[in-house]
């Protein structure tokens, strides 16, 4: 999981700072993540899935379809 999110960020040329500052939180935090130091907590990866516009399972490592689940009503 935690090397997902790195390479979902590279890919998007984002720095760390970027991202600490789209969720609210110390780029040293953000790091932690990525670095796997820290859990992450489920609203940040909630908001990481939106950012990216894929699905929690994705990050999580749990399927390697990277298209979000649609929507339900």
């Amino acid at each position: 999981m935690y090397r997902r999110i790195r390479d979902l960020r590279e890919d998007s040329d984002l720095l760390q700072r970027d991202l600490a500052s789209y969720l609210q939180c110390s780029q040293v935090s953000y790091s932690h993540y990525e670095l796997g130091k820290r859990d992450i907590p489920t609203d940040v990866l909630i908001r990481l899935a939106a950012f990216y516009h894929t699905s929690i399972d994705y990050l999580l490592g749990l399927t390697d379809v990277q298209k979000p689940y649609p929507r339900t009503k």
